[in-house]
């Protein structure tokens, strides 16, 4: 939006032209998306706990947890705001990816809403059934594979690309919706099982929505993209904007998530936070890298269905709960040994799938 209203200035004073630069505007977005967070974060967590939108806690988790019953939820809607306006306020609106992943955001961020409400004001417990959840992710997910496919201008749109390796790329074709589908809906409901704990989830997502900009940078910038050996895909580099928005707005939320935590994201965060790694990831043509960078959310994901599957099979668990974390709270381990070292596990892999980009 503002890019339009510098762009018209620039004639009367050269000196707007600076907001033309791609970096130059990825900061301002971290730091409006950051500005926002603080101002409107308080009177938020004010409001939540005025109107007793607070958390439930499981009778069968961790002690410590039950004294975070009633701490106000569903303060993801303080992310999305944030990043849709510094989105909004930054990119070039002409761009269509930064159109995809907006939508996909806002819209699982709607279905997480929902859920949340119903659990929260509507004081149903089993908030949105699993079947309706999936089917709308589901939904939303498949129509914008097919879009992108249908869409879709080169082969590098829609090839596998495989780390450390200059010139294999394979060819989807139609697979290309599907593992657009699993990586959009699996990377959603991921965060979503890691938010457990104050802090888990988002600054791993801020990590990780940070090294994806630098992927969409990188493979929208045909000069970069030459040298690293990577494939060029026009206007990825404007996702940038959206990766910065998303950074801001993680990091302002964690002033007021971390432990102890004021306010917790809810499922309106955690899915739409997820969904949209999962589309940028997507558009970036890096979801094995993803997976790596991704780690600490797979792990958790892996937990949970392993879990599952060894009790229906032998009545046993084996792990003392799942998710992950938790497992590790019930060994003995302080809430934040646990959140720290996820974090700690997040910056080496996020590392690790940076240096894909030169080891080829």
């Amino acid at each position: 939006m503002l890019l339009y209203l510098a762009d018209y200035l620039s004639q009367y004073h050269s000196g707007f032209n600076v907001f033309q630069y791609l970096t130059l505007r990825a900061i301002l977005g971290v730091l409006t998306a950051l500005i926002i967070s603080f101002v409107v974060g308080p009177e938020m967590i004010r409001r939540l706990g005025r109107y007793q939108i607070g958390q439930s806690v499981r009778s069968d988790g961790p002690e410590s947890h039950l004294v975070k019953a009633g701490t106000p939820t569903m303060g993801g809607a303080l992310i999305l705001v944030a990043i849709a306006i510094a989105t909004l306020m930054w990119a070039d609106l002409s761009n269509h990816y930064v159109w995809v992943v907006l939508l996909v955001t806002m819209l699982f961020g709607a279905i997480g809403w929902v859920d949340d409400y119903k659990k929260l004001v509507l004081k149903n417990s089993d908030g949105l059934a699993a079947r309706s959840k999936i089917f709308w992710q589901s939904l939303i997910a498949l129509a914008v594979a097919v879009f992108l496919f249908m869409t879709a201008t080169t082969p590098a749109e829609t090839a596998l690309l495989v780390p450390f390796f200059k010139d294999i790329a394979i060819n989807l074709g139609w697979m290309y919706v599907l593992l657009t589908y699993l990586v959009i809906v699996g990377t959603s409901n991921a965060v979503n099982l890691t938010d457990g704990l104050d802090g888990l989830a988002i600054l791993p997502t801020v990590l990780i929505a940070g090294a994806l900009g630098v992927f969409a940078y990188t493979t929208g910038n045909v000069k970069i993209a030459t040298y690293l050996g990577i494939p060029y895909i026009s206007e990825t580099a404007e996702l940038v904007v959206f990766c910065g928005a998303l950074v801001g707005a993680g990091l302002g939320f964690l002033w007021f998530n971390a432990y102890p935590a004021m306010v917790f994201m809810g499922d309106v965060g955690a899915l739409a936070l997820g969904a949209a790694l999962g589309i940028v990831a997507v558009l970036v043509r890096q979801e094995l890298v993803f997976m790596v960078m991704a780690g600490v959310f797979v792990m958790e994901t892996v937990s949970v269905i392993l879990q599952v599957g060894s009790y229906k099979l032998t009545g046993r668990r084996i792990f003392h709960m799942a998710p992950l974390h938790h497992h590790f709270e019930l060994k003995g381990w302080p809430e934040p040994r646990v959140i720290v070292r996820f974090w700690i596990i997040t910056v080496i892999l996020v590392l690790v799938g940076l240096a894909t980009l030169k080891i080829r």
